[in-house]
């Protein structure tokens, strides 16, 4: 079957059919399967359903990985022509199948997306909202294969993805965690830090502790693809309140991703006010001397610097830190 024969027909076919299979299953266990876009064959998706109270679900699926996936051929008009009513289904498993061509046409054939990007986003993260963690994880692979793609242009889009994202890496169910994880790590990635920051900055004091570890680990990435130069550009002072702010938060992982942050914040502070010594200084001692009235301020000191910017007590703790860490 070539990629141009999608249609809404099957989707709508097995959402009116979805209550009565749902019957003709067993109590213990659902099993269903998602469609490789690749090959074409199905790949099996069991939910174990436990019989008990508990409302914890066992899934196994098989995901297909960004570099495993191919460009779609056919009539590609057609694919996105069908792409946001799949995507909207009531059946998890055309969702699914919809998300991996998201992933293709986002790859292979960004262009086309462009006029529907917002809306495909949207449906994205309901998908990622979904308890369905087959379809939970489809989603947020599909994040990730978007930010690759379409970089700075997911910026106007990003607010919500993030929030979900930060959440979803925040949670206890790991092989979900573990993705949303891959996918901030790929966002920090191919998203301009400076742009980034901004973005990742009102997420540092979101009321989850996990939400503002992830926050931070990510700010702590972006900060480094800055360079000293770029985080001159960026404001010290802004970085420096952003790495105190989580220095003494709840987690670990918070109090970590604050520290280097810091200790990079001050490698750049002394980079800045380092005065270069030149070769001829000797030479031309009698000169300067001469002018006094020209010799360059003194250098702020880091234990100035950051007394000037935070509250005493943070100060002592920054301070404390990249003691600690020098």
């Amino acid at each position: 079957m070539s990629s141009a024969d999608i249609s809404s027909k099957d989707c709508k076919t097995r959402d009116d059919n979805m209550k009565s299979a749902d019957s003709r299953l067993s109590p213990t266990q659902e099993e269903s399967k998602i469609v490789d876009p690749v090959t074409r064959k199905p790949s099996q998706a069991s939910v174990v359903r436990p019989s008990s109270d508990a409302e914890t679900i066992s899934l196994e699926a098989e995901y297909i990985l960004s570099e495993d996936l191919k460009p779609l051929e056919g009539d590609i008009s057609k694919i996105v022509d069908n792409l946001l009513p799949r995507l909207d289904s009531k059946d998890w498993m055309c969702v699914c199948e919809a998300l991996n061509y998201a992933r293709q046409l986002a790859l292979f054939h960004s262009a086309s997306l462009h006029h529907i990007l917002n809306s495909v986003i949207t449906l994205t993260i309901k998908a990622m909202k979904n308890p369905r963690s087959a379809l939970c994880k489809t989603a947020i692979m599909a994040s990730s294969d978007f930010f690759r793609s379409y970089q700075d242009q997911m910026l106007d889009l990003l607010d919500p993805l993030l929030l979900q994202l930060l959440l979803k890496a925040s949670q206890d169910k790991r092989f979900v965690c573990e993705e949303a994880e891959k996918a901030l790590v790929t966002m920090t990635s191919w998203i301009s830090p400076t742009l980034l920051l901004l973005k990742l900055q009102p997420c540092l004091q979101h009321r989850n502790p996990r939400v503002r570890a992830k926050a931070s680990s990510c700010v702590r990435r972006s900060v480094s693809k800055l360079g000293t130069k770029g985080i001159k550009d960026f404001g010290l002072e802004t970085l420096i309140r952003m790495g105190a702010s989580q220095l003494n938060d709840q987690l670990p992982e918070a109090r970590e991703a604050a520290r280097q942050l810091i200790m990079e914040i001050r490698e750049a502070h002394q980079q800045q006010y380092q005065i270069p010594s030149s070769p001829s200084a000797s030479s031309t001692s009698s000169s300067y001397s001469s002018d006094a009235m020209f010799t360059e301020p003194e250098p702020e000191q880091w234990e100035q610097f950051c007394q000037r910017q935070l509250p005493p007590r943070t100060a002592l703790a920054v301070l404390r830190a990249t003691c600690m860490a020098g």
